[in-house]
């Protein structure tokens, strides 16, 4: 039995320009300069942890606890009106028939408050797994790992679906098939070939050409 592994962010849910715009606006009410864009291409992909380390190490950030008990309620209230499901991801997920499960760097929390708002959470029918859930998040293979023992399935017979390096990376050091997703709109240059370099078996522009990965594989 084969198993298909989702991130979350960037993959089935366009939730990445709201987080990046919305911790873009939070730190420059704390006098950092730095754009929505420069946001995005720091920040993606990482877990809340690393996020905050990079925001001290980096931009000299003080009030860690206060900028991010704000920018949460930001973005949740964000993600409450404006947040959408990928373009044709419903459709591609309603089409699978075996296990699907999710593997984010988000928290819980946060998976709540935003794939928890699509039409997309009951469709993965309790398999929704976050980084909090394990001691080390992707790039290491522990929630990776997670999600194929919850679904009862070997890792080898596991595919992980990412826009991230971090995830194809896991994927990687889990024994899994890796897909590289790239979002048609994504304004960072290079991203099939950054997920090419960290070992994806394949890579995707859009869902469309997941859809004929998948339907190959």
């Amino acid at each position: 039995m084969n198993a298909i592994i989702f991130d979350c962010d960037g993959v089935l849910i366009d939730s990445e320009p709201l987080a990046s715009a919305t911790l873009a606006a939070a730190l420059r009410r704390k006098n950092i300069a730095i754009t929505a864009e420069e946001s995005h291409r720091v920040f993606t992909g990482n877990a809340l942890p690393v996020i905050q380390q990079i925001c001290v190490e980096t931009y000299g950030l003080q009030d860690v606890d206060g900028l991010f008990a704000q920018w949460q309620s930001d973005l949740f209230a964000a993600f409450a009106t404006q947040l959408r499901p990928m373009t044709g991801m419903i459709d591609l997920l309603a089409g699978l028939g075996g296990p699907i499960s999710v593997a984010s760097n988000s928290s819980s929390a946060r998976l709540r408050a935003s794939l928890g708002v699509t039409p997309l959470w009951p469709l993965f029918a309790g398999h929704i797994y976050s980084a909090d859930m394990v001691p080390q998040p992707k790039p290491a293979p522990d929630l990776l790992l997670l999600c194929a023992a919850r679904m009862q399935v070997a890792a080898q017979n596991c595919t992980m679906i990412d826009d991230s390096p971090h995830g194809i990376t896991a994927a990687r050091a889990a024994g899994m098939r890796s897909i590289g997703f790239v979002d048609p709109n994504d304004p960072r240059p290079n991203r099939a070939a950054a997920l090419r370099a960290a070992g994806a078996d394949h890579v995707a522009t859009g869902v469309p050409e997941l859809r004929s990965l998948l339907r190959h594989a």
